[in-house]
């Protein structure tokens, strides 16, 4: 479940809806499958929850903060290391 540190039913309905539509704003089709990139927008949405003021503010903060931050990359270790 994306929204576990969650207990309130109406954060996560309210988290759960706002992920679905950010995540369909954001992705484009090779992010379709991604899961860092939707498990880094799960976490944003969570962390937001408790201050915004309905769904339509959890998108858009939401979708600030990750255009903001970006998704970690894994880049392969240096050589020699």
């Amino acid at each position: 479940m994306l929204f576990s540190s969650l207990t309130d039913p109406v954060d996560i309905a309210r988290a759960e809806a706002a992920f679905e539509a950010a995540w369909e704003e954001l992705a484009t089709i090779s992010d379709v499958f991604d899961e860092r990139k939707r498990t880094k927008l799960a976490c944003i949405v969570a962390a937001l929850v408790a201050i915004a003021q309905d769904e339509d503010d959890l998108k858009r903060r939401a979708i600030a903060r990750y255009r903001r931050e970006g998704v970690p990359s894994f880049s392969s270790p240096a050589k020699g290391t």
